[in-house]
């Protein structure tokens, strides 16, 4: 049997390879997915519950209902500082991994190349192979997890059609600051690339003003905002994202919308209408708890002195385990699993630049998160003493 080419050419992701393997082990604990471990507030499950007792079932616009994409305007506004236009500029996707992939399906042809800083988040690679364009990572493990304009100058080639640009980062949990935004928006203003900016971790940012390449000048109208709220409100099976686009752009990637999945489901927005605006602010506990397991890791893996660049977002830590201790990310991750029983996701699911680390999500319960890494500490000194 003969398949398509370009679906031959990507892998299952690493991060669920090592989370389903974790089922083998019943007394491991896993700190692989990138999920909230609270449950979805309860005034939005109400809200979800209502829309089906009162027969909310039916289709909805292709952009998401009005009153969604209207609330998700004041939200963003709140929170960012970018004002959208509801009517024109904002699409409400099945999560924000659909939004990746209808921006890039609008924007991107066959042959052109996609920017990536690496180690990236491996959803965008796979969609960029599915579209048959290329991609071009670059090395930011020397510039502390960060894409300089030094190095984004030199990758900008005349096939370049788009960068992607995450903050916080997943899987590094970095954050970009102002000024280096401000540096890259100068690299790009002389040329015709696009920029998608990845935000859905926006709301789990620890420190400093939340920033968005598209405040910039000149960015707002070559940029694509990607939001949702798997992870600021614990609704990752709700499946709800959005997208942020000139009104030119976002009318074209509605035809994508329209002809893919049709519409979010109603039950779900209805859910994310709530979220908005009763529920604005209940990413707010959930940060502080992650900001609290961030500096145990950070103290825990500094005691055990092994390099790692602070996360400032996002629940995402990303030491270099495997480097420290002298093996391969996949046997380090594999050997944890098995000997220590913590299940964390090898670096190099995150492109070969994330080869040396692990990534490991602290989106759990603090004492899960101690007794995790108490495990790890006995298993890297009885490493050390071998």
């Amino acid at each position: 049997m003969e398949f398509q080419s370009r679906t031959q050419a990507i892998q299952i992701s690493g991060i669920r390879k090592f989370s389903e393997l974790v089922a083998k082990y019943p007394d491991a604990l896993s700190l692989t997915i990138g999920q909230p471990h609270l449950p979805t507030p309860e005034h939005i499950r109400i809200a979800a519950q209502e829309a089906i007792a009162q027969g909310d079932t039916g289709y909805t616009p292709n952009r998401g209902t009005l009153a969604l994409r209207e609330a998700a305007a004041a939200y963003y506004r709140r929170l960012v500082g970018l004002d959208y236009d509801p009517e024109t500029e904002i699409l409400v996707t099945v999560g924000a991994t659909h939004a990746l992939d209808v921006a890039m399906r609008t924007l991107v042809q066959p042959g052109d190349e996609v920017i990536i800083p690496a180690p990236a988040y491996p959803g965008y690679e796979g969609i960029v192979k599915l579209l048959g364009a290329q991609v071009v990572y670059v090395d930011t493990r020397q510039d502390g997890l960060l894409l300089t304009p030094e190095a984004l100058r030199r990758a900008i080639s005349p096939r370049t059609r788009m960068v992607i640009l995450a903050s916080p980062v997943n899987p590094t949990g970095v954050v970009y600051p102002l000024e280096r935004l401000q540096a890259l928006a100068e690299v790009l203003a002389d040329t015709k690339v696009w920029v998608i900016s990845d935000e859905i971790y926006c709301e789990l940012q620890f420190t400093g003003h939340l920033q968005s390449v598209a405040l910039l000048p000149g960015m707002r109208e070559r940029t694509i905002v990607i939001h949702g709220l798997s992870k600021s409100h614990s609704m990752t099976g709700w499946r709800i994202g959005f997208a942020f686009a000139p009104a030119h752009v976002a009318a074209e990637m509605a035809k994508v919308v329209q002809y893919g999945v049709s519409c979010a489901s109603s039950i779900s927005q209805r859910a994310a209408l709530a979220a908005l605006t009763e529920g604005a602010c209940d990413a707010r506990p959930m940060r502080d708890l992650y900001r609290h397991n961030r500096d145990l890791v950070v103290a825990a893996f500094t005691a055990m002195e092994i390099p790692l660049v602070r996360p400032d977002g996002a629940f995402y830590a990303f030491p270099a385990f495997a480097l420290a201790l002298g093996d391969t990310s996949e046997n380090i991750a594999h050997r944890l699993l098995a000997e220590a029983g913590v299940a964390v996701v090898p670096g190099d699911a995150f492109s070969a630049y994330g080869e040396g680390h692990v990534r490991l999500s602290y989106a759990c319960d603090p004492e899960v998160l101690r007794e995790a890494l108490r495990r790890i500490e006995a298993f890297v000194a009885k490493e050390r003493r071998a």
